[in-house]
């Protein structure tokens, strides 16, 4: 059991590496004004708890803002970064999970 956890929390610190690269190199090529066309204050979040510790939740697949929404994770390989927030859909469609980027603070 402890390898499934090890693989999935591997595989979701390659995905967040991979969004990572793939927006600093968008950064460095000019290529980053993306213009998103969904909007994720209309989709229907709810509170859970992974095992990396709290985030918001969404199954809201009856309204069109989160199939825009899954479409575009679809479109960047399952995952994305927006506004502070990572988005990632799971492997059981239609679900997709965000958590808002922890910010540091100095001691």
């Amino acid at each position: 059991m402890s390898d499934d956890k090890a693989t999935h929390a591997l595989i979701a610190f390659l995905d967040a590496a991979e969004a990572g690269i793939a927006s600093a190199r968008q950064i460095l090529t000019g290529k980053g004004a993306k213009t998103f066309t969904w909007d994720p204050n209309k989709i229907k979040w709810e509170e859970a708890e992974g095992f990396k510790g709290l985030y918001e939740r969404s199954e809201d697949a009856n309204n069109l803002e989160f199939k825009v929404m899954l479409k575009d994770l679809q479109d960047h390989k399952g995952s994305l970064w927006r506004d502070g927030y990572y988005y990632w859909a799971f492997q059981k469609n239609p679900i997709v999970g965000r958590k808002k980027k922890e910010q540091k603070t100095k001691e």
